[in-house]
């Protein structure tokens, strides 16, 4: 069976609702309007408004409002139109959210979960296109998710949900039209997908690539090409987690491939790129390596809005291609 990633979001939050009466879910235009993106199409009809809330166009406030309810032991899920704009409600989401069950002894947790369109889209400029990855990665108190396929999303927005921790779930606006292969078991009504592992996507010898959500697909399309074009066999690794970070899949593959190249669409300065070259370097994994890591990342400017330069700012297969060659005919 075939599932795109947008209706195996709505299908996990489906079930959820259904599943537990705490369950609810928040924000702009997620109601009446089925969604900006659709993902919650269908669910104010069955749920009705005290579930499905739609808010004013003020971050802070409505994500306020959903970690106060968390904190009352509701489990609020809470979608910012785009993670651009939780910048609005940073304080919330972080000295609220990530710090209150640290703060209060473990007397308070906050059963929450915020979730949206995360990193580049299509011509939407500086302002709708900065990945997050990073920034909510470095927070203690907060669990950090990257879905890549439909099985990805259906299974760790399960997961986040009925998770008593705070969870930012980073999805990609451009995945949400993908269609992917699903097993059966992803479409069980508790299927659920760990929120700390990583999964390799596809097995390799010459040299390990590290990606997360959409990078996944780039870093797979490299792959291919490596394999056709310069016999490099590449060994994919999805991340899923950004926080907490599958250390022991990453060392495990690096051991085995003597070299690595990191993927992500986020900036490279202080970017995930360099926490896993810091994790490698720190590792048994670093006595393995035969080349220095490589790191592809986004360009270090603001997203432009023309078309060409777009391009140009966002990692493609051949600058993945580029990073492998130079990784696998460079001694270190």
């Amino acid at each position: 069976m075939q599932l795109t990633v947008r209706d195996a979001l709505n299908s996990a939050l489906d079930e959820e609702l259904g599943h537990d009466d705490d369950v609810f879910l928040i924000g702009e235009e997620v109601g009446q309007y089925q969604g900006a993106y659709k993902v919650t199409r269908g669910l104010f009809e069955k749920y009705g408004g005290r579930r499905v809330v739609d808010t004013p166009i003020t971050e802070m406030g409505f994500a306020g409002i959903a970690v106060g309810a968390a904190f009352q032991g509701l489990k609020p899920i809470c979608e910012f139109m785009t993670f651009n704009f939780s910048m609005q409600a940073i304080d919330q989401v972080i000295n609220g959210a990530a710090k209150t069950y640290y703060m209060s002894g473990g007397q308070i947790t906050c059963p929450i979960v915020f979730r949206g369109p995360n990193g580049a889209a299509k011509a939407v400029s500086a302002q709708h296109s900065q990945c997050f990855a990073a920034w909510y990665g470095s927070v203690p108190g907060l669990k950090v998710v990257a879905p890549y396929d439909a099985e990805d999303a259906r299974g760790l927005l399960k997961a986040a949900i009925r998770d008593p921790n705070p969870v930012v779930f980073l999805e990609n606006e451009m995945m949400y039209g993908v269609e992917f292969d699903v097993s059966d078991e992803c479409l069980d009504k508790d299927y659920e997908l760990p929120l700390d592992k990583a999964v390799v996507a596809r097995a390799g010898t010459d040299v390990t690539i590290t990606a997360f959500s959409r990078m996944v697909g780039v870093a797979l399309e490299a792959a291919e090409t490596l394999q056709a074009e310069h016999g490099i066999n590449a060994e994919v690794v999805n991340l899923r987690s950004i926080r907490p970070l599958d250390a022991q899949t990453i060392i495990s593959s690096v051991m085995k491939t003597s070299r690595l190249v990191t993927t992500e669409e986020g900036w490279p300065q202080q970017g995930m790129g360099s926490e896993i070259c810091a994790l490698v370097m720190e590792s048994p994994a670093f006595d393995y390596l035969d080349a220095p890591v490589e790191r592809v990342c986004g360009a270090d400017v603001p997203m432009p809005y023309a078309t060409n330069l777009e391009l140009l700012s966002v990692p493609q297969p051949t600058n993945v291609v580029s990073a492998c060659v130079r990784a696998c005919h460079r001694a270190a």
